[in-house]
């Protein structure tokens, strides 16, 4: 349920409300836009049953929400979330440009790629210290030296950093090392792991599930929200579909589809959509026009010595292509682009 309040609502008026909702054992949820205030109000509406809230002098209406995510919905927040790491802002127009290697190998490797993905444009440092592969003989990343690492280089090139993780019991020490964590599609509803991120004070990036439908996805971020924290961004990174001359299939109308139904912030990665590097700029433009907020873009100095996913990592000149196809369209669809 929503209650909408009129225009110039004091907040004495808000609060009223509020205690009055939160008496009965409801939380409350307020956003409040330009014009308008909204009280967003989650749980058992029926123990409202005995308040007529709608007849309260600074109340337009009230609205029953349907949609099985609440928190996440725009109905109760109608504008968009934008969300600021060091300065990096996202959603609203400003974009995210996230870049580095899919696994975190040594610290020559980081910075190198942590300097040309700087100098190209890139205002966020990705990187993988723990590594969920398909084969338990694959590399699986170097634990919490790789962590140590990734926050020494993000300090060191003024990048706000990102990386997976992947187990609830390292989601304290992931948390400590860097500015941004991400839950990857094998845990996008591992739902002990996403009530974990979701008591963080810090941005969560949510990669869709390799077979999610939207409204799942959605309910993946309502639980990471109905934990206190809102500050989560949707990643649309391909599902798995029949076809077989890529690896995964690139949902961009999943793009205009949420921007419809919720206020988070979304971005794409084409890398692993679709597993080889000469796909990535078009998908990534693709996913710009479509109205993402960003692209998390997976790049190395020598990706054929890469130890996972170096088919589909770009190499220096590469992403500079794709930074200078960014600069042109990003002002075209209305995203203001500060690199």
């Amino acid at each position: 349920m929503i209650i909408v309040l009129k225009p110039q609502t004091e907040p004495e008026q808000i609060k009223h409300i509020v205690d009055m909702i939160e008496k009965v054992g409801l939380r409350t949820h307020i956003s409040a836009g330009e014009h308008q205030t909204i009280i967003g109000v989650i749980g058992d509406k029926t123990k409202l049953a005995n308040y007529p809230i709608s007849s309260i002098s600074c109340v337009e209406s009230v609205v029953h929400v349907s949609k099985p995510y609440k928190m996440a919905s725009r109905d109760f927040h109608p504008e968009d979330t934008i969300i600021d790491v060091k300065g990096a802002k996202l959603g609203g127009g400003n974009l995210w440009i996230v870049a580095g290697p899919c696994s975190i190998e040594s610290e020559d490797q980081l910075r190198t790629v942590a300097k040309f993905v700087k100098n190209a444009g890139a205002n966020l440092l990705r990187g993988g210290a723990y590594k969920p592969r398909t084969s338990p003989y694959s590399f699986q990343g170097l634990g919490e030296e790789g962590l140590k690492l990734l926050k020494k280089i993000g300090e060191e090139t003024s990048l706000a950093t990102v990386t997976e993780v992947m187990d609830t019991a390292d989601v304290e020490l992931v948390a400590e090392y860097a500015d941004v964590l991400q839950i990857g599609t094998r845990n996008a509803q591992n739902f002990s792991l996403l009530k974990q991120v979701g008591k963080l004070k810090k941005p969560i990036v949510l990669k869709r599930g390799m077979s999610q439908t939207i409204e799942e996805w959605l309910m993946s971020a309502e639980y990471i929200m109905s934990e206190g924290n809102q500050e989560v961004v949707l990643c649309e990174r391909g599902i798995r579909t029949f076809e077989t001359a890529y690896r995964n299939t690139f949902d961009v109308l999943a793009i205009p589809v949420l921007k419809e139904r919720t206020h988070l912030p979304i971005i794409v990665d084409p890398s692993h959509a679709s597993g080889m590097w000469q796909y990535v700029i078009p998908m990534a433009l693709a996913g710009l026009v479509s109205g993402a907020d960003g692209v998390m873009i997976e790049a190395h100095h020598e990706p054929e010595k890469a130890m996972s996913d170096g088919a589909q990592s770009l190499k220096p000149k590469k992403f500079d292509l794709l930074m200078s196809e960014i600069r042109k369209i990003a002002p075209v669809v209305g995203k203001g682009i500060n690199l």
